[in-house]
């Protein structure tokens, strides 16, 4: 799990990495070719200070939490000062109240709602879990993090999705045998199941509208 740090003024991203279980080299790469630069931190006055914060994020919902909880205080204060927020695949899903695969294991609550797995009959309909591979996006509401994105397709690796208790934050879908929200957004709070860094060009768009939200 990383944290990115903007500091606008000298356009600069901080990476936190705090266990080892994050996309660093993609998400880098991905600022890197908007001309976004970069740098390492693990210190959480970088965190405060932040403009802006993107948390991505790959592994096991309970390991996830079990070290990002020092970090939740934080990101509520960060979050609730309007500060604008991004959060990639497990960085999405931790904002949500509790996750399926560790029901015991509370996630951050920004968002109310419940994060399930796929169900198995979905491999008897011919569909794969992990759902792993390119998905085209379904728009529900226009939010700054999509503009010029219409229904293109991202790249996803995730066995579980969201259930938002409030649909009206579902900016965008995927269908994968059942429908997927795909952006979760609400005020300067914008989040996505897929990988942006590694959706091509259309993908590196989104990061440069995030950008331009600072």
């Amino acid at each position: 799990m990383y944290f990115l740090i903007f500091q606008i003024d000298i356009k600069r991203i901080f990476h936190y990495d705090y266990y080892g279980s994050g996309n660093l080299k993609s998400i880098k790469n991905g600022f890197t070719k908007i001309g976004v630069k970069t740098r390492v931190t693990n210190d959480l006055t970088d965190l405060r200070k932040a403009e802006a914060l993107v948390l991505p994020g790959v592994g096991a919902f309970g390991h996830t939490m079990d070290n990002l909880r020092k970090y939740g205080n934080t990101i509520h204060e960060h979050v609730d000062n309007e500060k604008p927020f991004l959060g990639i695949c497990m960085g999405l899903q931790v904002l949500f109240s509790r996750n399926q695969e560790s029901e015991d294991v509370k996630a951050l609550n920004i968002f109310e709602g419940a994060v399930k797995k796929f169900p198995d009959s979905l491999i008897d309909e011919g569909f794969k879990i992990p759902h792993m591979g390119w998905n085209n996006l379904q728009i529900k509401r226009p939010y700054p993090i999509l503009k010029d994105i219409k229904d293109d397709y991202m790249y996803f690796v995730h066995s579980y999705y969201v259930l938002p208790s409030d649909e009206s934050i579902i900016a965008a879908t995927v269908d994968y045998g059942v429908e997927v929200p795909a952006v979760i957004c609400k005020d300067q709070i914008f989040t996505t199941q897929f990988h942006p860094e590694k959706s091509g060009p259309v993908g590196l768009k989104i990061l440069e509208n995030f950008v331009e939200l600072i």
